[in-house]
């Protein structure tokens, strides 16, 4: 898994979990190195890249 996106608040997170949570395309969260509770960095695994930034364009 890679770092597909970073979130710039809650809701841009919730947005694009939606969007790939639609599309099929499996992902997890890691929390922000610096430790805060805001939004939290989207992982894809990297053949999936190509088809979440797709979805992403829509």
């Amino acid at each position: 898994m890679v770092k597909f996106y970073d979130p710039k608040d809650v809701n841009d997170q919730a947005r694009v979990e939606a969007i790939l949570r639609e599309g099929g395309i499996e992902y997890f969260l890691l929390p922000e190195p610096q430790g805060g509770i805001g939004p939290q960095q989207i992982h894809v695994a990297e053949e999936d890249i190509p088809a979440a930034e797709e979805l992403l364009r829509r």
